[in-house]
């Protein structure tokens, strides 16, 4: 009887160390699921600090008439939500949907409108366009094949770089030396609206160095956004839903190219989208979060770059 009950204590003392272990094993895996899925690679926000569900924001967005995206040029998870955006914008406005791009020089439209309506392969349209950004096999391709895919308009905003350069070496002046054929790739409002004071951040942002050409490098910065604002308005029609892409500057705190937007015409239904690091994230209050954009896309510090 002795042997018997000392043989079944060793077996129920077994039986009850070998729980303890699955249970140690059990919360140890559970804690590296856990620490595993924190390391998230971007948080979705709204505008009031809180998190934001990606269905809901695209159902928001898309009661607009026009949405800037505001993109870090080199960060992947930007472009990856760009192209993920524009097919469930797809979904709900169909054909009603157009994009545009900072990425896209307005010159190049012709041969942009071309390789969309099936003229000509890849190869042969790269080599036409002029100031091809060296990522957009990565990063804008698969939004404008998408475009070519689904039939829809792609239209190129930016000012071509060349009158960018000229204004900021020659001053506003400029405009007027140029031909007819130049100031219609550049928007026209650029001299009638011009505000110094919209631009005052840049000034800030030089400290002690403001350089003595910091007007003329105001103007530039406003001939890109008033060049985009120029043709998102011209080719936008009444029940369209145009989807922009754009450096976040150019969007944020509904400056830049929206603030042209509006003063060109006045009463679009306009709603932004912007990209931050974490640690940007951390440092801003309350109040600039409530102004930057409607949502904001907060990626990790130490997120991989695409190629520039």
């Amino acid at each position: 009887m002795y042997i018997f009950e000392k043989n079944n204590l060793r077996i129920k003392l077994n039986t009850q160390m070998k729980k303890i272990r699955l249970s140690i094993i059990m919360i140890f895996s559970c804690f590296t699921i856990i620490y595993a899925q924190s390391k998230q690679a971007y948080e979705l926000y709204n505008n009031k600090g809180k998190k934001a569900n990606y269905d809901k924001m695209i159902k928001d967005l898309a009661k607009s008439d026009m949405v800037f995206f505001g993109e870090y040029h080199f960060n992947p998870i930007s472009h990856w939500l760009q192209i993920e955006m524009a097919k469930s914008f797809f979904e709900i406005k169909g054909d009603k949907l157009f994009f545009g791009a900072e990425m896209f020089e307005s010159g190049n439209q012709l041969v942009l409108n071309e390789y969309l309506a099936g003229f000509y392969e890849e190869k042969k349209m790269i080599p036409e366009m002029t100031q091809m950004w060296p990522n957009y096999k990565t990063d804008y391709k698969p939004l404008v094949e998408f475009a070519k895919e689904k039939n829809l308009r792609f239209i190129a905003t930016n000012i071509p770089r060349r009158y960018a350069s000229m204004i900021n070496k020659e001053g506003i002046d400029i405009l007027k030396k140029l031909s007819p054929e130049a100031k219609a790739l550049i928007g026209p409002d650029l001299e009638r609206y011009f505000d110094e004071e919209v631009y005052a951040d840049m000034k800030d942002m030089m400290g002690e160095h403001v350089p003595p050409n910091m007007l003329n490098i105001q103007t530039a910065q406003a001939g890109k956004d008033a060049t985009m604002a120029h043709f998102s308005v011209l080719n936008y029609k009444k029940g369209d839903f145009y989807f922009h892409l754009d450096g976040s500057y150019h969007s944020n705190n509904d400056r830049g190219i929206i603030w042209w937007v509006n003063k060109i015409k006045p009463g679009f239904n306009i709603k932004s989208i912007t990209t931050l690091t974490q640690s940007e994230w951390e440092e801003k209050t309350k109040e600039e979060i409530k102004l930057i954009a409607n949502y904001i896309i907060v990626v990790s510090d130490s997120m991989t770059k695409t190629k520039s």
